[in-house]
Parts: structure tokens; C-alpha cells; sequence
């Protein structure tokens, strides 16, 4: 019984998706209420959950704030591109958003399966987090401080959790940094 008690969890290993594929991703949604809510996941570190709460009146250029995030905090933010903000700013004044109403009006479970078939379009298994995953790895491997990552990117309360999301570095990734470092 104490062996199962205090046995090790396995660790998890998540496929990371590339770049360019993410980008081939959101760029053949033909919907473009699908497409910003790929790019919130993918460039902002947002949760599915969140992006699916989020309201005009919460949106400031490109900072955007989320109302009773799963941290238990009052309020968080979240950083997002200026292009992608300005595209959020347009859908919402060409769609006539109200500045409490929801800015994607679909259910958790519609989401899910406008970002499945998203994958399926460029042949793989695609899950809302892997998105979200995405965005704190290539922030990490593009030179971002992992503080920054952790707390301003994915907002984890705790480095550790981050450490898991970033996965396995490749071989081909150590060696590009090694030579960036040395060369």
C-alpha cells in the first residue's frame, strides 16, 4: 500500500509542434472567429476557457485581462502581438460586440472540435493546450527568459510546472544553442 502511495508519476511527454506548422494551422482556418481564437492560444498562452470568457470590455490594445482565472487570482493579463490585437479590435467592431457580451459565444466543447479539425486540416492531432504549450515553448526557445515564460506567458505559479510544459529539448536544439553560445 505504501508503495502505491508514494510511487512516482510517469513523466509526461508531449509532442511539440513546430513553428511553421502552427502558422500553417492558423492560416488555412477559413473562419476567422476560429483563426483569433487559435492565435490567443497559440501567441498568447491562453487557455481554451479563457479565451472563450473573454469580453471587449476586456481587451486594452494589447493587453487583455481575464476575470476570474483558474489561479484563483482576482485578475490576471495576458500580452498579446499587436497584429493579432488588432485584428481581435476589428472582429469585435465589424461583429458589433457589445462590451459585455462574450467575444467568442461557442460552448468549451465546439471549441475543442473547431481546433481538432484545425489539425486535421494539416494532418495531425491538434488539442486546444497543445496550442497553448506551443506558445510558452517557442517563447523559451526563441531566447525568453523561463521567468518570463513561467510567470508572464503561461502565468504557472510555479517554475516547475512550466519545466514539464517545455518538454524534451531535441538533440538538433541543444546543438544550435551550444553553437549560438560558442561560435
Amino acid at each position: 500500500m505504501m508503495r502505491k502511495m508514494f510511487r512516482s508519476r510517469p513523466i509526461v511527454s508531449w509532442e511539440i509542434i513546430e513553428k511553421d506548422v502552427i502558422d500553417e494551422i492558423i492560416f488555412t482556418t477559413p473562419k476567422l472567429r476560429n483563426r483569433l481564437m487559435l492565435e490567443l492560444m497559440a501567441r498568447g498562452g491562453m487557455r481554451v476557457g479563457e479565451v472563450l470568457k473573454l469580453r471587449p470590455m476586456d481587451v486594452n490594445e494589447r493587453k487583455l485581462t481575464l476575470r476570474d482565472p483558474k489561479s484563483g487570482k482576482e485578475r490576471e493579463h495576458v500580452f498579446i502581438p499587436q497584429k493579432v490585437a488588432d485584428r481581435l479590435k476589428e472582429y469585435i467592431r465589424e461583429n458589433g460586440i457589445q462590451p459585455d457580451q462574450r467575444i467568442f459565444p461557442i460552448s468549451y466543447e465546439a471549441a475543442r472540435t473547431m481546433v481538432k479539425k484545425a489539425g486535421d486540416r494539416v494532418g495531425i492531432r491538434l488539442r486546444p493546450h497543445d496550442l497553448r504549450r506551443h506558445a510558452g515553448t517557442y517563447a523559451s526557445r526563441s531566447g525568453v527568459p523561463i521567468e518570463i515564460v513561467s510567470k508572464v506567458i503561461l502565468r504557472h505559479a510555479n517554475l516547475s510546472t512550466t519545466q514539464i510544459y517545455l518538454g524534451k529539448v531535441p538533440d538538433t536544439e541543444a546543438m544550435r544553442w551550444i553553437e549560438n553560445i560558442y561560435a
